[in-house]
């Protein structure tokens, strides 16, 4: 990051994706967090004039708030570095790792960490029978945030009928009954496990709407579960080769004790809304949001 006194940053924030309205909320929140904490801060509504928009800038460090495809997978990541300007976040190879589920399981496999069988298959296949016994979950395979997921309940007689703009080739995931647990990691180190408790499906609404779900943080669950979440999370950002803040999201089933642990997925563009999981575990260790906001700043470089 330049060593000006204060440094212009650019936010990104909004794109193409399914995600655009809650990157917008992120990237607000994090660019009025940054003018606070003393930057020059520009907002940039990430479009197909994006290098010609930064080359004309020439911001000191872009702080990514895009979420989805694009923004997190590794795309954007690789005209920054074309561009050559530091950002904040992982790196191209990262990202679009963690942003395919399927590529991410096999990188925890290697790592020896736990997941959930699944396989991918076409959205005809899974309308036209059970590609396995429920229950399970069909979802976008390289998406976020839970757009477009399935529950399908046992019992069920028929298959899924899907949506329209559901993508041609889905991920289809055993269903893990108990507790929805996620871990922040910040720089080098595994902050806290938060419980995240919903009246049914963890899904886009109860993600980002107020009231939509409550965080019990610290999570109240037993030590050796508690540190393998934080173990675990730590292994998947390094696993993966993620950069700046991370999340990873694990189900638990409670009867099964240690080996009804598994991870779903990390996220190396997490939420930063006003009802979001990170900023909140990074404000148990004492981080402010904008405190927060500028370490991430501070954090970024190319080559990442």
């Amino acid at each position: 990051m330049s060593s000006r006194a204060n440094p212009k940053v650019a936010v990104l924030l909004g794109g193409p994706s399914s995600e655009r309205e809650v990157s917008l909320s992120s990237g607000r929140e994090c660019a009025a967090a940054l003018r606070d904490e003393g930057f020059q801060v520009t907002e940039v509504d990430a479009g197909p004039d994006l290098a010609q928009v930064l080359t004309a800038l020439a911001p000191d460090v872009v702080f990514n708030a895009l979420h989805g495809r694009w923004g997190e997978d590794g795309c954007v990541q690789g005209l920054l570095e074309w561009l050559g300007l530091p950002y904040t976040h992982s790196g191209v190879l990262a990202s679009a790792l963690a942003m395919d589920k399927e590529r991410t399981k096999q990188v925890y496999r290697a790592a020896g960490l736990p997941v959930v069988e699944s396989c991918l298959a076409d959205k005809s296949e899974i309308e036209a029978r059970h590609v396995m016994a429920p229950p399970y979950v069909v979802k976008p395979y390289n998406e976020g945030s839970s757009v477009g997921v399935y529950l399908v309940q046992e019992g069920a007689n028929s298959p899924p009928r899907l949506a329209a703009e559901m993508p041609e080739t889905l991920m289809v995931e055993a269903y893990v009954p108990g507790r929805e647990l996620t871990t922040t990691v910040m720089g080098d180190r595994a902050l806290t496990v938060t419980d995240i408790l919903t009246e049914g499906w963890y899904d886009y609404d109860a993600k980002y709407k107020a009231g939509g779900s409550r965080h019990v943080l610290p999570a109240e669950i037993p030590q050796e579960i508690f540190d393998a979440c934080l173990d675990y999370a730590l292994r998947a950002h390094q696993a993966l080769g993620c950069r700046g803040t991370s999340r990873t999201d694990f189900r638990w089933d409670e009867r099964k004790g240690l080996a009804g642990l598994v991870l779903l997925e990390t996220n190396t563009q997490p939420g930063m809304t006003p009802t979001s999981l990170v900023p909140e575990q990074a404000q148990l260790f004492g981080y402010s949001f904008g405190q927060f906001c500028r370490w991430l700043v501070e954090d970024a470089s190319c080559n990442r």
